[in-house]
């Protein structure tokens, strides 16, 4: 997909101005939608990046979350609680990697009705070289040094405290 031509002009600040002129201040709108915007412009780089090993971002995803793991397997319901995502959303991920020969899906003997997911070797190898591909162009935050990384992160933590993520402790 081709690059829209840039524009002489910023269309958040614009946006806020005209916010401005018909509602009154309100510095939230320009800061959720360029909060917005930029997850576009990160999914989009990130995305490219894994497509070529055949993932989106929300599969390497479960692809790290699997290598996290100490015996490379968890349950389905451990996925989407970590991965903050719908059990249907894992399902579908989940679903994708073992076509793809990444993951495996067994019955988890600790739970009659759960499921285990399994990373392969081949998963491994994938995630691996994902990876290093990511981790060359900063996860698409070049722009910002380690210290404005840990200022991002930082600033976004007390939302997803908010949220209910975790409890902040």
């Amino acid at each position: 997909m081709p690059k829209p031509l840039s524009l002489s002009f910023d269309p958040i600040a614009r946006a806020d101005a005209l916010w401005k002129q018909r509602w009154g201040n309100v510095p939230s709108m320009a800061a959720i939608t360029s909060i917005m915007r930029a997850q576009q412009i990160l999914l989009a780089e990130l995305d490219a990046v894994v497509k070529p090993y055949g993932l989106t971002f929300a599969r390497y995803e479960a692809l790290v979350l699997l290598t996290f793991s100490k015996a490379g397997e968890l349950p389905m319901s451990k996925i989407g609680e970590r991965l903050m995502v719908h059990p249907t959303s894992v399902t579908n991920t989940v679903d994708r990697l073992v076509r793809s020969g990444l993951v495996a899906k067994r019955p988890n003997p600790n739970d009659g009705r759960g499921t285990l997911a399994s990373i392969t070797d081949k998963g491994r190898e994938v995630c691996d070289a994902a990876t290093r591909d990511l981790m060359a162009m900063d996860f698409g935050l070049g722009t910002y040094d380690a210290e404005e990384c840990a200022e991002i992160f930082a600033m976004l933590r007390p939302l997803r405290v908010a949220a209910g993520d975790f409890t902040g402790e």
